[in-house]
């Protein structure tokens, strides 16, 4: 309920928005239409349409580059500007649509790309920076922001775990990864460090990603793993454009490991008996009749249901459909005074898992909505000076089991390691059901989540900026001064809702074999009255502030920009300085220090030069490690602008770009546990005054008294983790734009990174952890290739694709490996996050095989034929952990692919993407017949004497050594995903315009379609939950939704 009145106030706040603007609507006159293009055909949004000589009357194209004017007379010329385009003033035509094409500046030369701390036209950029806007992202049809970057910026690896409402971020690499320890890159919302999964879509002008040291050197430590830059959207002078955007999402159960139902079960259990019995003759008692099989699948009535359950867990929790829906409106426009922005959003996810009844009055389960406000409003105020403010609000609420626990997996455990015939979720009386061989391993996950109550977790967030940006060309032309005082609040409410813990309800099971029904709680053995089946007992909890979530952070920056045209020289420079203090809980505030320093030069558009340097200063090192210099330098050559070039005709452009630099980082461990003080001050001893010292074999044989001790010790040598970065690029665009495209080849070098005292090569008797050091090393290279290929034919039909692919490994230097551990099971010399397991080489096919066959450390006598044969890898004559070797590859895919392809034509417009990885290995380790559970999972063919297939049938009454699984539960990670597909079309016409409208634009799209793999589900890592536990079920999305413009 409380949802649906979250949704009915939406059209209201859309109502009074609306209203509010429609003064500037009515307007007389002459009106005009039309579609401002780009000279590859696609379309500029946001350019500015001004009526010649009336300054006060204009507007801005919008997400489809349409406008819609008003002018004095059939006689009035509009004035069109765009930003790296060149303007263009054409005659009115006050009959049809006029398409206006404006030309790129100097050839393309001018186009402005964000970069750190400023802009930079694109044709000066010698860094590796790859940049995409919001209406890209828009079509993936997703809601989290990180999704939506998956396949859309090369270099950018993504990674998907979870589709739990309101978690659904992936991880995020740049690249690959070159530490052990943090490899997250930075992300910053409008300059200013902040997390990205609070951002909506809708509201995303561009990111840019910054790849190389000279992108990232002016972010100093924060931007040794890469930097996202998000900018939000701004006003542009002109009249209000009002965009209403609202769809409808049904999402689906995408892929989990399938298993085999009770019926199947049994007879491969019968399978295993029958292999057994020459080691286990016992194993016949567990043998089960053919007839008794076919009542798990064919049951006669009602008892035979109960009695002999055959239970689809995966069906049995899941819906098959779950609903979500989103929601945002803003209004930009300006005048020559002020320019606004402003954006509001709602967002709601449903949940996968269905509604059990039980009894108590409250519905438990999983949930997520969100609201956000968002206000961008830049100020005149005098032909020098501009202040612009950002304001920013979001109220997030997550709902789920009470006091659920971030690695709590047994609301699907279920779905994912119960056995079809283990139990009833609820019998034919009512009665929850319960496995009472082994419930630990075998759970009722409907039971679960029905009686774990109910939390209501609330994030509020609150950002702002306020900008002043002051031209100082009355001392010298070109000389800018900005300043910037950023404050952000975060608070965290916890522990609303209904607390039901421990008011366990009478759960029963009944034995197949006999048909007695066992209960969990035998009665009370002093009152002798029986167990309550259901006992309400649950309370409802107003809600605690969570001290320990509570965020604040204060930053300022202050910068100095000079940029002049010489003739044919363009020179610029870069001065900043920037200072953070953060907190969270009641821990001493974080501080953080960076000098920037940026110098630009290019002759003519030609010659390239670019130099930065950051002197960084962070509290995490001593007084004489704390401050450090971190340099770059980049230089490019604009081949295409060579007189020997353009006699070719068929380069628009052609760069060679190269980069080098150092970056530091000082961050160790991810953003979370940044706080943490075990995480702090690494260079001084850690105290604790409490416990006692254990004197010997006396009494007693502890002190008795406690007092102050070193609990950890401190390196005043702790100092920066380094990377030296290398990067070679070309940038290209042939035929006029029909092609485009860029390569990079980079080689990064890792130095310094921190080894834990707990990782260090140290013998045990020195007596506690020892002090954690700079000593790592990881070496990374790679190359990314992208192409663009653009058409637009003379009827108006547009054929676009882009295709991007990364290819990236990396390879440990030095870990401090033990001297004495084998060379293949050393860290160095293998990549980070490798995989190792017990090699199996083909199948022992006989007696002879087993007999010969070298011994395992336990179990050996288990052996049968069928068994996989395992390399003895050291070759000492016995399998034991020696025998672990390097396996194909590691977690972090080496290659990734991305391919859209799209087709636009008369308002039509078609879309599709598709993502995928290769040269990856993921663990997913779901045994059948696990704890002896009568749980089969659909692997493949099993071995046979003489047949092809090579996977041994599994165990059910004896047990292999860890060994004689061998790679069985490694898989090829490797997958190709259909990611979106999107259809739409837009609505244009006088019947539209008579309702205030200018244009309307509906869409069907879908996410996470298809996707072809050997993996037994479609998750792409395991962050979050172990192989063996699963997690909330990842969905497809299939979105049906509506896009006004005003």
């Amino acid at each position: 309920m409380e949802n649906k009145r979250n949704i009915r106030k939406i059209p209201f706040l859309f109502l009074l928005m609306l209203v509010s603007w429609l003064p500037a609507w009515a307007q007389q006159g002459v009106p005009v239409e039309g579609v401002i293009l780009d000279g590859n055909g696609e379309t500029v949004i946001g350019a500015s349409i001004v009526v010649k000589g009336e300054k006060n009357l204009g507007t801005i194209s919008d997400l489809d580059g349409r406008f819609q004017l008003t002018v004095p007379n059939e006689k009035s010329v509009l004035v069109i500007s765009y930003i790296g385009m060149k303007t263009q003033e054409v005659k009115v035509k006050p009959h049809g649509t006029m398409t206006i094409t404006l030309e790129d500046d100097s050839e393309v030369l001018e186009e402005v790309v964000v970069v750190g701390y400023g802009q930079q036209k694109k044709a000066s950029v010698v860094g590796s920076i790859t940049q995409t806007t919001g209406k890209v992202l828009e079509r993936t049809g997703v809601t989290s922001l990180g999704a939506a970057l998956t396949g859309n910026l090369p270099g950018v690896i993504t990674s998907a775990s979870t589709g739990m409402p309101g978690e659904e971020d992936p991880e995020i690499i740049i690249r690959t990864k070159s530490s052990w320890n943090n490899s997250a890159p930075l992300v910053l919302v409008d300059g200013v460090e902040r997390e990205m999964n609070s951002v909506d879509i809708s509201s995303v002008a561009s990111i840019s990603v910054l790849k190389d040291a000279s992108a990232t050197a002016v972010y100093g430590v924060k931007g040794a793993n890469g930097v996202i830059l998000i900018t939000t959207k701004r006003g542009q002078e002109g009249k209000a454009n009002v965009q209403v955007k609202a769809n409808m999402t049904a999402k689906v159960p995408s892929k989990l490991p399938e298993k085999y139902d009770a019926y199947d079960t049994f007879y491969l259990m019968n399978n295993s008996i029958e292999r057994e019995a020459a080691i286990n003759p016992a194993g016949w008692g567990n043998y089960t009749n053919p007839e008794v099989i076919h009542k798990y699948r064919y049951p006669a009535n009602v008892e035979e249901w109960d009695r002999y359950p055959n239970v689809d867990w995966e069906d049995y929790l899941f819906k098959k459909a779950a609903f979500s829906y989103n929601t945002s409106v803003n209004v930009s426009g300006g005048t020559n005074v002020v320019k606004y922005f402003a954006a509001a959003d709602f967002t709601n996810e449903g949940d996968l898992f269905k509604t059990f009844n039980n009894g108590r009055g409250y519905n438990s389960g999983f949930g997520y909505n969100r609201i956000n406000v968002r206000s961008n409003l830049d100020f005149t105020l005098t032909k020098t000076t501009k202040f612009s403010t950002n304001l920013f609000g979001s109220n997030a609420q997550r709902k789920i089991p009470w006091a659920m626990a971030d690695n709590d997996a047994s609301f699907w455990a279920s779905a994912y390691k119960s056995a079809p015939d283990a139990m009833r979720p609820i019998y034919s009386n009512g009665m929850w059901g319960w496995y009472a061989l082994r419930d630990a391993d075998v759970p009722n996950s409907a039971r679960i989540l029905a009686e774990s109550g109910t939390e209501k977790r609330t994030t509020t967030k609150m950002t702002t900026d306020f900008i002043l940006d002051q031209d100082l060309k009355f001392i010298t032309p070109g000389l800018k001064f900005k300043a910037m005082f950023s404050m952000d609040y975060t608070f965290v409410e916890k522990e609303r809702g209904i607390n039901d813990m421990y008011n366990n309800s009478q759960r029963m099971w009944i034995d197949p074999e006999t048909g007695e029904i066992d209960y969990q709680y035998d009665p009370d053995s002093g009152t002798g009255l029986d167990k309550v089946e259901n006992p309400i007992y649950w309370t409802t909890q107003p809600g605690n502030a969570d001290m320990n979530s509570t965020y604040r952070k204060l930053y300022y920056q202050l910068q100095l920009d000079y940029a002049r045209t010489f003739g044919k020289h363009e020179v610029s420079a870069l001065g900043l300085f920037s200072r953070l203090k953060e907190a969270q809980g009641s821990v001493f505030p974080i501080y953080r220090e960076d000098w920037v320093f940026r110098l630009t030069y290019n002759y003519n558009m030609r010659y390239f030069m670019e130099v930065n340097g950051a002197y960084n200063g962070s509290e995490k090192f001593g007084p004489n490690k704390r401050f450090d210099f971190f340099p770059s330098v980049s230089v490019g050559w604009m081949l295409s602008e060579e007189n020997f070039m353009k006699k070719l005709k068929v380069f628009d452009m052609l760069k060679i770009r190269a980069s080098w630099g150092r970056v530091g980082d000082d961050s160790y461990v991810p953003a979370w546990q940044r706080f943490d003080m075990n995480n702090r001050f690494l260079y001084r001893d850690q105290l604790t005054n409490s416990g006692n010292v254990y004197m010997g074999l006396v009494s007693p044989s502890t002190s008795p008294y406690t007092f102050w001790k070193t609990s950890v010790l401190g390196n005043p040598d702790i100092a920066w983790e380094t990377v030296e970065k290398r990067n070679i690029g070309l940038d290209y665009a042939l035929f006029g734009g029909l092609i485009a495209g860029s390569v990079d080849v980079f080689n990064d070098s890792r130095t310094d990174i921190l080894i834990a005292g707990s990782s260090r090569a140290i013998p045990s008797y020195f007596g506690v952890n020892p002090p954690a050091i700079n000593s790592g090393k990881v070496d990374s290279h790679g190359y990314e290739l992208e192409l663009r290929l653009n058409k637009t034919f003379a009827n108006g039909m547009r054929a676009w694709l882009n295709a991007n692919m990364t290819h990236a490994v990396n390879k440990v230097k030095f870990r401090d490996d033990p001297a004495l551990k084998p060379t293949y099971q050393q860290a160095a010399g293998h990549a980070l996050d490798q995989v190792y397991s017990y090699i199996d080489q083909g199948n022992l096919a006989t007696w002879d095989d087993v007999i010969g066959s070298t011994a395992w450390t336990t179990d050996n006598v288990n052996k049968l034929p069928g068994d996989y044969n395992i390399v003895d890898f050291n070759g000492d004559g016995v399998i034991d952990t020696d025998d672990k070797a390097p396996y194909q590859y590691s977690s972090i895919p080496q290659n990734t692919y991305s391919a859209s392809v799209g087709w636009e034509w008369k308002g039509f417009s078609i879309y599709a993407q598709f993502y995928g990885v290769n040269n990856v290995t993921r663990e997913v380790n779901f045994p059948t017949f696990r704890s002896t559970a009568h749980v089969a999972y659909v692997e493949g063919d099993y071995w046979t004497p003489g047949g092809t297939a090579t996977l041994p049938t599994p165990r059910w009454g004896t047990t292999i050594n860890e060994a004689g699984n061998g790679t069985r539960y490694w898989y090829d990670g490797s997958y190709i995903r259909l990611k979106n597909v999107e259809i739409s079309y837009t609505f244009q016409g006088d019947w539209l315009k008579k309702a205030g409208i200018n244009s309307a634009r509906l869409y069907l799209n879908g996410d996470n379609l298809y996707m072809w793999t050997d993996m037994p589900d479609d998750r792409e890592s395991n962050t979050g939950y172990s192989s063996s536990d699963g997690a909330y079920p990842t969905v497809r999305r299939f979105n049906l939704g509506i896009e006004i413009n005003l």
